[in-house]
């Protein structure tokens, strides 16, 4: 008994134990393809699906995975060579392989590992082949009659060790297991009450803010402060319940470690993919609608630009390519790029190919980011062969459809010979901002407090669109003109500086009017195409209040300030 408790098993395969995470489905992997791979290397002899947590039919989400798998692997492969093969999915599932001739203790311990009923794991390893039933029994015997020695006191008997060894290695696992209970502490929350939550919050600003402009009109002071109080209280819930649905981007960036492996073996292409900013966070609506958006530009930067191994060569570069994924915070907006280090955009042909298709006159000058742009019309394309990739003229404008419906901009840079990078920016959140009041008239607009640098006294000469601001030229535009606001101009108007992408312009008011909470009610289909709109809010007083759209009033007025400048510079 004490000999086959301590001996090793008959099997001479490997055995494989490997309980997929959750989510691997949603990060695009399939558990089958890995187990395809796995038999390329030597022979699956058994095969056991662990069905444990598989739940009723009704209560079954179809994008998770609820499966595990015990195998038993004949190959002459070391324990490295069969870990590589779940390398894309190692950070999120469970995977124990032991090698020929382990210890029974060995698999007593991958019995301690499953949930549930250890014989149930037990026949499995039987029907694998792995244990015998003799050995199975020793095994389920030796946990009930002899508890487990720790492997540091039989290190230390034996003389292997020194015991303050064992008591820095007891120390680490005290702390590795404190850490996993505060892990612990996390619960699961479906999505749908996060968003319920968020759109209470939101009627709870809503209702805060009428609240407090009758306290002011009332002129109670104790009403005043309670409502004070009550406004700050409002917001740290907001803050806290925006919070819950903030999640990293790092798991939107590891499901393309898979994808560019495949598909840079399919184009015969040499690509690393390097990865950075995955501790970003952004709301969790955010990461679901930008996937597939990412996905078309990674396989478009494989595809177009990215050259062949031959190319490089000639072109002195590294014969392994390189495309970078980065995430990082801008005023208020989470900034995404995609970077490879290939041919770049040919500035020439995309602008024949526009001219051609009558796009833009050739008598028209356009700078470099908007010829670059033209890529993004739809049916646009450049590629001299159709391919499962690319050249069918459809991709990046619905990449550009996409990111604008999320409020967000996309644009590119690019150096022949050197590389291109496509930078796409988004709002953090799609529900509640803190805003800005500016009035014109009796109208009242809302701007994204995060994208406004100051606000100075209006002060320009007559008739010009631009100003001095502290020796720099600040192109602007008048809210009253834009909108065809009636009236005349307040006295003392006011520019509101804006800063978006590096890049500022001014807004002419006549009246600020103060920070607010700023829930973000979206358009009907009827204002859809309104330009320099992205919503619209409801103030305390139950008017309602059209949000600016922020980077296409600056592309709007760098543009006019270039034509303006083009015209004074023009020989006569």
């Amino acid at each position: 008994m004490q000999r086959i408790k301590g001996g090793s098993a008959n099997a001479d395969h490997w055995h494989i134990s490997m309980r997929f995470g959750p989510d691997v489905l949603r990060n695009g992997m399939d558990p089958l393809s890995f187990i395809r791979y796995l038999g390329t290397m030597g022979k699956i002899t058994g095969i056991a699906t662990v069905t444990d947590d598989l739940p009723a039919a009704k209560q079954m989400d179809p994008e998770q995975c609820y499966l595990g798998f015990e195998m038993a692997f004949q190959s002459e492969v070391d324990k490295a060579a069969i870990e590589k093969v779940f390398e894309f999915v190692r950070d999120d599932c469970r995977l124990v392989i032991l090698p020929p001739h382990s210890l029974i203790s060995e698999y007593i311990n991958l019995i301690r590992l499953q949930q549930g009923e250890n014989t149930r794991l037990g026949d499995m390893l039987v029907q694998c082949g792995t244990l015998t039933a003799q050995e199975l029994d020793m095994a389920l015997d030796s946990q009930v009659d002899t508890p487990a020695k720790p492997i540091g006191m039989i290190l230390v008997e034996q003389g292997s060790v020194q015991p303050e060894v064992v008591e820095a290695a007891l120390s680490k696992q005290k702390q590795v297991r404190e850490t996993g209970a505060a892990e612990s502490k996390s619960i699961r929350v479906d999505a749908d009450k996060l968003d319920q939550l968020i759109n209470l919050v939101g009627e709870l600003i809503i209702a805060g803010a009428s609240v407090n402009m009758i306290a002011h009109r009332s002129q109670v002071v104790d009403l005043t402060e309670a409502t004070s109080k009550l406004a700050t209280l409002v917001e740290e819930v907001r803050d806290s319940a925006l919070q819950l649905r903030m999640v990293k981007i790092g798991a939107t960036f590891g499901r393309f470690q898979r994808v560019v492996h495949d598909v840079s073996r399919e184009l015969g292409k040499d690509i690393a993919l390097v990865i950075d900013g995955e501790e970003t966070e952004l709301d969790k609506t955010v990461i679901e609608k930008i996937g597939d958006p990412l996905m078309h530009l990674v396989r478009n930067s494989m595809d177009h630009g990215i050259e062949s191994a031959e190319l490089r060569l000639q072109r002195g570069k590294p014969v392994q390519g390189t495309l970078k994924l980065n995430a990082f915070h801008d005023s208020g907006a989470i900034v995404i790029t995609v970077q490879d280090d290939g041919g770049g955009l040919k500035r020439e042909r995309i602008l024949a190919k526009a001219i051609e298709r009558g796009l833009v006159e050739a008598s028209h000058h356009l700078s470099d980011s908007e010829i670059y742009g033209l890529v993004f019309e739809p049916g646009f394309s450049t590629a001299e062969k159709i391919t499962n990739l690319s050249g069918r003229g459809v991709g990046l404008d619905v990449v550009k459809r996409n990111i604008t419906a999320l409020r967000g901009t996309v644009g590119i840079s690019s150096e022949e010979g050197v590389g291109t990078t496509v930078t796409v920016r988004l709002p953090l959140t799609l529900a509640i901002i803190d805003g800005f009041l500016v009035g014109v008239d009796k109208s009242v607009y809302a701007i994204p407090l995060d994208m406004i640098e100051e606000c100075v006294a209006y002060s320009a000469e007559p008739d010009h669109d631009y100003t001095n601001l502290r020796g720099e030229v600040l192109p602007f535009i008048r809210i009253r003109e834009l909108f065809s606001v009636p009236g005349k101009p307040a006295k003392g108007e006011n520019i509101v500086v804006l800063k978006h992408a590096g890049q500022k312009a001014g807004l002419v008011v006549d009246t600020l009017m103060g920070e607010f909470q700023t829930v973000i009610k979206p358009l009907g289909q009827m204002f859809a195409q309104s330009k320099c709109i992205s919503g619209s809010t409801i103030l305390g007083s139950g008017d309602v209040a059209l949000i600016l759209d922020v980077p296409s009033l600056v592309r709007q007025a760098m543009a006019k300030g270039e034509s303006v400048h083009e015209a004074r510079t023009a020989p006569m």
